[in-house]
């Protein structure tokens, strides 16, 4: 069909980076250079006020069902390999809603959203077929993830079985790109194809193909150059995508989205100057995103949309291109956003619920009296309503790290912007629009904005579903499962492990409100203590 004027309904191609920082990208300002996401961004529209969570499993969560954390029970930290924990199988997924709409559903990359049992796997959550990894991290070349010593296996499948054949020592974004061309070659385009690809790159352990370092000698921090070949080798993974797109026949009824899935992390290479914070954090550097869609079927191509997105707001736009019905009884945080992007609507969203994290360790300035009777604000939590936004409790590692950071051969020369949290304090709130680096704190000035902010955290706390974050479970061990990290709940007795699982459920809440299991560290999208 014609551009312009397809008789089918669009495919819609998800690209999701990992950890790529808000300045990691050329027409942010970078020195890496990446010329297919500026070329392609340029030509589509660019998405420069738009959100997702600081760390993996929330954001993915979020976009696969449309919904926040506090309505999954997923709003503390990740999910850890060795939890008996996973998305909740009663949300109707996006991959889901895609098929019922008549559309192939494939999943190419890093799943990080649980699989403890059979039943959480990606090929049962609505992917007809699934080539990647399902863990937060491991390494790029041997698919092979040591959790803490003694706990480490192979985290490569092919649907719902290891891809043992696939054990070749080959760079994961070369790999998942060649099953994604494998993918468009075999598929039919006039049937409609969602293709979900989410890239390890550029997460930590740093990396990359020889050829890459090449162009980056000039960098002198280890850490930065490796991962600025990482970033070279994901722009011409993406630009080898779009390439088979047109190939094979589906650019023209193509929608591309591409976006990172949280903020930078400083330490392992990534830089989200000149924004506050890092990932993991709820400061913009930890949330505010790299992020556009390009496509021949946008109307305003090649414009810049300010308008507030959301990464829970791809599922309902994506479920509505595709002509699917989302249920009635069905609460979605998300907004259907495309005549926002398209057509340079106002967008529907007119605040976000960054999140609200009731386990974290909490802030030990933070009162109720602080927050004014309506809050406690020892809660690390995060809201943005219009242009302002409010934290609370503790929002986590709060410098601003410049470029010049980079030049000193590690952390801890950092010449970093430093802010000495002035003690005593556990609200903060700013005016995001006039001030996108958060360096002015408003929360003495306009206390009536504060109260308004606090209330509306209030709000959704009513809607809070209990969070889970199981201990973890000794079965989940790979050497107890041929080497393979992969599901370990037995099927055999479901209706018992339905009441177990229950009982035990109740005892680790217990548990938990006496011992918050996680420290005040950042946490990071790959567990154990070391930095893998």
């Amino acid at each position: 069909p014609e551009p312009g004027a397809p008789a089918a309904r669009p495919h819609l191609i998800f690209i999701l980076a990992d950890d790529q920082g808000f300045r990691d990208v050329g027409y942010h300002g970078s020195e890496v250079r990446t010329p297919t996401l500026d070329r392609l961004a340029a030509e589509g529209v660019k998405l420069e006020n738009y959100y997702v969570q600081p760390i993996c499993t929330p954001s993915r969560s979020q976009l696969i069902t449309g919904k926040y954390q506090i309505h999954t029970g997923l709003q503390h930290s990740i999910i850890r390999p060795t939890q008996p924990n996973c998305l909740p199988l009663d949300n109707a997924t996006l991959p889901q809603k895609l098929k019922e709409a008549g559309y192939a559903t494939h999943m190419v990359g890093k799943w990080h959203l649980g699989f403890y049992r059979q039943e959480c796997m990606p090929t049962r959550r609505g992917f007809d077929t699934f080539f990647g990894s399902l863990l937060g991290s491991g390494d790029y070349y041997t698919h092979y993830k040591c959790d803490s010593p003694g706990m480490c296996g192979y985290d490569l499948y092919e649907n719902d079985h290891a891809a043992w054949d696939h054990d070749s020592g080959m760079y994961s974004t070369q790999m998942y790109t060649q099953r994604v061309q494998k993918i468009l070659a075999s598929h039919d385009p006039r049937k409609p194809l969602f293709l979900y690809i989410a890239y390890q790159a550029v997460h930590s352990p740093l990396q990359a193909p020889g050829r890459y370092l090449e162009h980056y000698r000039s960098i002198a921090n280890i850490n930065r150059r490796r991962y600025a070949a990482m970033l070279s080798c994901l722009d011409e993974a993406v630009s080898n995508v779009t390439l088979a797109l047109k190939t094979h026949g589906f650019y023209n009824n193509s929608i591309i989205i591409y976006s990172s899935d949280n903020g930078g992390q400083p330490t392992a290479g990534g830089s989200n100057w000149p924004l506050r914070g890092s990932k993991g954090t709820y400061w913009e550097g930890g949330i505010r995103a790299v992020g556009f869609v390009h496509s021949p079927l946008l109307k305003n191509r090649g414009t810049v949309c300010r308008e507030l997105v959301h990464i829970t707001d791809w599922y309902p736009t994506l479920v509505s291109l595709a002509e699917g019905q989302i249920d009635e009884d069905v609460q979605l945080d998300g907004y259907d956003i495309w005549e926002t992007i398209s057509e340079g609507l106002r967008s529907p969203r007119v605040d976000i619920l960054h999140n609200i994290d009731p386990i974290y360790p909490r802030a030990r300035n933070g009162s109720w009296a602080a927050g004014y009777g309506i809050w406690n604000t020892a809660v690390q939590s995060a809201v943005r309503v219009q242009h302002w936004k409010l934290l609370t409790g503790n929002p986590g590692y709060s410098d601003w790290v410049p470029p010049q950071a980079f030049s000193n051969l590690g952390p801890s020369r950092w010449h970093n912007e430093r802010v000495t949290l002035s003690t005593g304090k556990s609200v903060w709130l700013f005016n995001i629009t006039a001030d996108p680096y958060e360096r002015v704190d408003l929360s003495g000035r306009y206390p009536g904005v504060v109260r308004q902010l606090l209330r509306r955290l209030s709000q959704f706390n009513r809607t809070a579903v209990p969070v889970r974050y199981p201990p973890r479970d000794p079965r989940s061990n790979p050497q107890l499962n041929g080497g393979v990290w992969g599901p370990w709940y037995k099927q055999d007795s479901k209706k018992k492990q339905a009441h177990k699982s229950k009982a035990e459920r109740k005892q680790k809440k217990s548990k938990r409100k006496k011992k918050p299991q996680d420290t005040g560290s950042v946490p990071r999208c790959h567990s154990g203590a070391h930095r893998g």
